[in-house]
């Protein structure tokens, strides 16, 4: 589908330029059809804020491959799949859809993604001592599971300015990096959703210039990168083409991931749906610790990035796949140990330094 090499930097460019047209263009329509998200209850911001930002990301990744990508069966399948998560976010914008309405319809795209692009995990890597786990009939079902999770996953992350975005940038961009390793043309569609990205978080930032009207990713621009990393781990870790192993796809999400587990276990424990809505995640907890927006946003892109970093080093490195699976599941297990037990864990510190 695309070469990376000289013209790499043009499809980031175009579709930075191309996210910002659409965003302009796209605010004042937002706030005219009511597409905004209004301040109250768990949303502590001022004023309504348009909701345009996954769409202008998305529009700009389209455009951007109708220029600098080669039209494929596999690539229409992406783009309906896609363009369907996208409408059905924005309704959920704009009018709320139910839990379970909502889920259905992740369920379908992601059945559109493995029945009709024949994509899904067909095999876990070398995890047993006798050779690579075969996923068999329970691959397909899999998959649907997995991209619902990527999914929700980078939707309960979009709770303060600027997270879900560089989150998934750093996911993007490490997909990006193992894929151009792999020579994996499909690189570019991790490109184009930077430089999309990337200019959202402009926007939402109001950086470098304050009078830029802050604008909100919305349901509709976190279902769809999380579909797209889905889409692009699943096709990078599985055969015949693999850019990475499928053990290394856990590292590169592995922060939204976690949260999203560790808040789920935790609402059930608590005898609630695992999706209803909270303020339990990690981001509401460095708030209500103190620490600023800016701080907290700096500290979780920090431990994603080192992560993402590890999965990647792991992947070069050929790091034994069982290896790194139990260092995943162990670091899982001290994460959600430690949110639960984080006030708990500062009333003690607070007892010691008081002694001294």
């Amino acid at each position: 589908m695309f070469e990376f090499g000289s013209l790499g930097f043009f499809p980031l460019t175009f579709s930075f330029l191309f996210s910002c047209l659409f965003i302009s263009a796209g605010k004042p329509i937002a706030e005219k059809v009511g597409l905004v998200d209004c301040p109250g209850g768990r949303k502590i911001h001022s004023g309504d804020v348009p909701l345009v930002g996954g769409i202008a990301i998305f529009l700009s990744a389209m455009f951007s491959l109708l220029l600098f990508a080669p039209s494929s069966a596999l690539l229409r399948v992406y783009v309906l799949a896609s363009l369907s998560m996208l409408v059905i976010g924005a309704l959920d914008d704009r009018f709320g859809i139910r839990a379970s309405h909502r889920l259905l319809c992740q369920a379908i795209a992601a059945a559109v993604m493995v029945f009709g692009g024949g994509l899904y995990i067909d095999n876990l890597g070398s995890l047993m001592l006798w050779g690579t786990l075969e996923t068999g009939w329970f691959g397909p079902l899999l998959t649907v599971i997995a991209v619902i999770g990527s999914m929700n996953a980078f939707n309960m992350v979009d709770g303060i300015d600027g997270l879900a975005g560089s989150l998934s940038i750093i996911t993007l961009s490490s997909i990006a990096l193992l894929m151009w390793l792999g020579r994996d043309p499909w690189l570019l569609l991790s490109v184009v959703y930077i430089g999309g990205i990337a200019a959202y978080l402009m926007f939402n930032s109001q950086w470098p210039n304050q009078r830029l009207k802050k604008i909100f990713l919305g349901d509709a621009g976190s279902m769809v990168i999380g579909f797209t990393i889905a889409w692009l781990l699943v096709l990078g870790s599985q055969e015949p083409q693999t850019s990475f192993r499928p053990v290394t796809a856990l590292w590169l999400i592995a922060l939204p991931l976690m949260d999203m587990a560790s808040v789920m276990l935790r609402r059930i424990g608590q005898g609630r749906s695992p999706f209803q809505a909270d303020r339990q995640h990690f981001h509401h907890i460095c708030l209500r610790m103190g620490l600023s927006t800016k701080q907290t946003l700096f500290i979780l892109c920090g431990l994603a990035l080192t992560l993402s970093t590890a999965g990647i080093v792991g992947e070069i490195f050929k790091v034994s796949e069982a290896s790194m699976l139990m260092a995943f599941l162990m670091l899982f297990v001290v994460y959600h140990w430690a949110i639960r037990h984080t006030w708990k864990m500062l009333a003690w510190c607070k007892r010691l330094i008081g002694t001294h």
